[in-house]
Order: structure tokens, then C-alpha cells, then sequence
């Protein structure tokens, strides 16, 4: 990461977490209301082989005690109401702001990977994760919309796993390695831009 991209980060990050915090505050209250807690999820991503964080989110899903994997078909049951609203707007993932301030994340970049598919393909994520992930990217852009659709159809842990890993992984990796050849603060704003506008018009 450039010295130019972790400034744009934090003063942007800083901003949003003014203009967002009480946004995020009345958000919490609404959770904790609706469906009671714990109010933020944390889940191991990793930043590059061998270097893991917590990923920060909004709680939107009933509480499992050995989650595990990407989202499926396997998993829509657990999803709360209020988990779906949020969800579908990306409000979920307000608290990754502090993923962001701290250096884990980026506002832009490939989105950070679970251990176990960095495990399963070191090589691939070797390459990619020469990005520092981010909340948003060319292959979150491009092929969201895709992923959920293959992912929704899984019934089971293993299928979803098998799709994910086959599917979705090197079709990703390949947006994700475009955007790393042609990375530079412009495209970033660009694919902000896009994200925000693509969330409002859902």
C-alpha cells in the first residue's frame, strides 16, 4: 500500500466515521431492540498468508457456536429480518470503518479471505493479497451479484464450500489482479463512486 492510499484511507475513514457515527449508534439501538445480542460479528479474515484480523461487522445472523465457511443457501435460515435489511443496503459493514483505521483493511482492494481458502490456495492468494483487502473492489463490483446467486442455490456446507472454492475463487482472483495492475487513487474514488451508487439503486 502506497503512502497515498493509507492517507486517503484514514482521512476518509475519519470523516465517514463523524458523519456515520450516529447513524451507527441509532443502528445498535435498533439491534439490540430487535433482536437482542450480541451487536457485532467478528470473523477471522486475513490480511496476507499468515497474517489474520478480525473482520468487524453488524450481527445478522442467529448466533451458531461452530460457524464456518462463506454464506450459502445452507445458511439463509439464520439469517435474521433485520440482519436482511441490513444487509441488503451493506449497513453490516459500518463497523469495518475501525478495520480501516487500524490498517487492516482499505476502502478499496480484494475482499479479505477466510483462512481456509488462503490455505487452500496459497499461490493464488499470495498474488492477490499483495492488495491489502478492502471493503470494496473491481470483483465485489463486478461479480457480487453472481456469487450470491451461485451461493444461494447451495444446500449444504460442502456444496457451498465445493462452488465457492471452484467457482467463485479464481473467477474473483482474476478482477482482483486487473485492479491490482491498474491500482492508483483515481480508480479507487471510481470504484467508491460506483459501490455507493450501485447500493442506492438496490
Amino acid at each position: 500500500m502506497t503512502w497515498q492510499k493509507r492517507i486517503f484511507d484514514l482521512g476518509f475513514a475519519i470523516c465517514l466515521t463523524v458523519i456515520l457515527g450516529p447513524v451507527l449508534i441509532g443502528l445498535l439501538i435498533w439491534l439490540w431492540r430487535v433482536q437482542g445480542g450480541p451487536l457485532f460479528y467478528i470473523s477471522e479474515r486475513m490480511r496476507a498468508p499468515g497474517h489474520p484480523f478480525g473482520l468487524l461487522k453488524l450481527r445478522t445472523m442467529t448466533v451458531a457456536k461452530h460457524d464456518a465457511g462463506v454464506s450459502g443457501g445452507h445458511k439463509r435460515a439464520r439469517i435474521t429480518p433485520a440482519g436482511r435489511w441490513l444487509r441488503a443496503r451493506r449497513l453490516d459493514e459500518l463497523p469495518q470503518l475501525w478495520n480501516i483505521l487500524k490498517g487492516d483493511l482499505s476502502f478499496v482492494g480484494p475482499r479479505p479471505p477466510l483462512r481456509e481458502y488462503v490455505e487452500k490456495c496459497p499461490a493464488l492468494y499470495t498474488q492477490v493479497l499483495k492488495n491489502r483487502p478492502g471493503v470494496t473492489g473491481l470483483a465485489s463490483l463486478v461479480y457480487c451479484k453472481h456469487e450470491h446467486r451461485l451461493l444461494a442455490r447451495c444446500r449444504t456446507a460442502g456444496e457451498t464450500d465445493r462452488v465457492y472454492t471452484n467457482a467463485c475463487i479464481p473467477r474473483k482472483a482474476r478482477l482482483d489482479l486487473i485492479y491490482q495492475r491498474h491500482s492508483n487513487l483515481c480508480f479507487d474514488v471510481l470504484l467508491i463512486i460506483a459501490t455507493i451508487r450501485q447500493v442506492f439503486w438496490r
